[in-house]
């Protein structure tokens, strides 16, 4: 994935918006492999939950953000999506949307082989385009607006712990407000709304430790208990680390931006490898408010946390053994029911 550590996790840790202009060369989207992880967990959200995954705001027009969608990744991946203003085609998926008609233009690569033309099939047909490029690229969409600051679009099929439905369409501050310590966040809202709209493209990360295994992540299907096994479990064995890398593709001339969110979920010891990163990621837990903490679940499993990365800083790297959680166990492939 595109997540950049050393960007990402720093001290002392504050809840702010973090942006950064996207590098020249830099890409918004990442295709996905058929059959692949990301693949398989959206195909499951769509075949199941498409009405909590895909929501809009009454009377909007989400066609223009998608296809700016279609023009960029046909030009950043044009050996596996092809777009020519009418017809999007997946050339990896052998599936391709042309208004609300879907061909199937090539063999399928993983099950019986029309698992997503019968999975599109089964969507709204204005949603079948959206539906698309989510499984093509492994990256969840959303619509924001400049001049009102609300998000009125979200083709989400991977939330990190929370519900499409009970942010779209409304302002960034309503979206916002539950955040711990959001102060920033708010201060910077509509400021940031113009920026994100304007000419250039942006990128920021989000990251967090969860005892949640799975990318999908929506409310109602993950244990309100973040860890139920915190007193009988070794930590390391049920800790993941959660990431996202959004990215903001710009349409000025609508004062709108299509939002980008590519989230990722591995094992804490596979993702935690080194020294350095062990002593950034303590660095910015150990500045965190209890407020913070508590927003973000790490409260039952800070001093196992901070214990292990004391650990994970001590052993010499290349020949350290700490047992589960180290890396060497492999990545969790549950299935929504599991």
């Amino acid at each position: 994935m595109n997540f950049d550590m050393d960007a990402a996790v720093v001290a002392p840790f504050r809840m702010q918006p973090g942006l950064r202009r996207l590098a020249p060369g830099a890409v918004h989207l990442t295709p996905l492999r058929p059959g692949s992880r990301h693949q398989r967990e959206k195909l499951a959200v769509l075949s199941a939950f498409a009405s909590q995954a895909m929501v809009c705001a009454p009377g909007f027009d989400a066609r223009p953000g998608l296809h700016r969608v279609c023009e960029q990744a046909a030009q950043e991946h044009p050996t596996a999506f092809a777009w020519d203003g009418q017809c999007a085609r997946s050339v990896t998926l052998g599936v391709a949307v042309e208004g609300h008609r879907i061909h199937e233009t090539g063999a399928g690569a993983f099950g019986l082989g029309d698992e997503i033309s019968r999975c599109l099939r089964g969507l709204a047909p204005e949603w079948r385009l959206a539906g698309l490029l989510a499984l093509a690229f492994s990256q969840d969409l959303a619509v924001v607006e400049a001049d009102t600051g609300s998000v009125p679009w979200m083709a989400v099929a991977l939330p990190s712990h929370w519900d499409p439905a009970q942010k779209v369409g409304r302002h960034f501050n309503e979206i916002h407000a539950p955040v711990a310590e959001p102060q920033l966040l708010l201060a910077a809202g509509e400021r940031l709304m113009k920026l994100v709209c304007g000419a250039e493209s942006y990128e920021r990360f989000v990251w967090n430790v969860t005892g949640h295994p799975r990318l999908h992540a929506h409310p109602d299907r993950v244990d309100p208990l973040r860890w139920p096994q915190v007193e009988r479990t070794p930590f390391a064995t049920q800790a993941w680390w959660r990431t996202e890398r959004q990215t903001f593709l710009p349409l000025p001339e609508r004062g709108q931006a299509v939002f980008t969110i590519e989230v990722d979920v591995q094992p804490l010891g596979t993702a935690i490898s080194t020294p350095s990163h062990a002593r950034a990621l303590q660095e910015a837990v150990s500045t965190m408010s209890p407020a913070v903490r508590e927003y973000r679940g790490l409260t039952p499993i800070r001093d196992a946390l901070l214990h292990w990365l004391d650990q994970r800083q001590e052993a010499n790297t290349g020949c350290c053994n700490l047992g589960p959680g180290s890396g060497a166990e492999p990545r969790a492939e549950q299935s929504l029911a599991g």
